[in-house]
């Protein structure tokens, strides 16, 4: 019997209402959506920490990657950091460091979708000392299977 899903917590604040949920787009959304909690205009280069009004507690052993939005980079806005992570131990404000590709200014209105999140179980993990066997073929690094 599955078990139901994990929950996070989410808290608005500073006037974010409840539509500042995140939610899925779609049934077959992988993701759900972020939306800003401010109207914020991005320049070339310039990273911007925008705001989403949301606090959240992931639950523990698990925690958020924030992934970038494939229509905003279509028009030239990218996540600073991609993908970005909110630990199961942070409380803050999630905010999306976003910049802009193009000449000029791109405007972001509060309610616009920012970025995606998904919620990661994390796996017993350790790293440790030892060998690292060669695997023929793969050792060149970046682009090391050609096309």
């Amino acid at each position: 019997m599955h078990p139901g899903p994990l929950r996070v917590v989410v808290e608005p604040i500073d006037g974010a209402g409840a539509d500042s949920v995140p939610a899925k787009a779609t049934p077959g959304s992988g993701c759900f959506d972020l939306r800003s909690a401010e109207a914020v205009e991005l320049s070339r280069g310039a990273v911007t920490l925008v705001r989403t009004g949301l606090k959240v507690r992931v639950p523990a052993g698990c925690f958020l990657e924030v992934r970038p939005r494939s229509g905003l980079a279509a028009k030239g806005v990218v996540m600073a950091n991609a993908p970005g992570t909110v630990d199961h131990d942070y409380a803050g404000e999630v905010r999306v460091p976003l910049t802009y590709l193009f000449e000029g200014r791109y405007r972001i209105e509060a309610g616009d979708r920012i970025a995606q999140v998904r919620l990661v179980r994390e796996l017993p993990t350790e790293f440790v000392l030892g060998t690292v066997a060669p695997v023929p073929g793969r050792d060149g690094g970046f682009g090391s299977t050609g096309r």
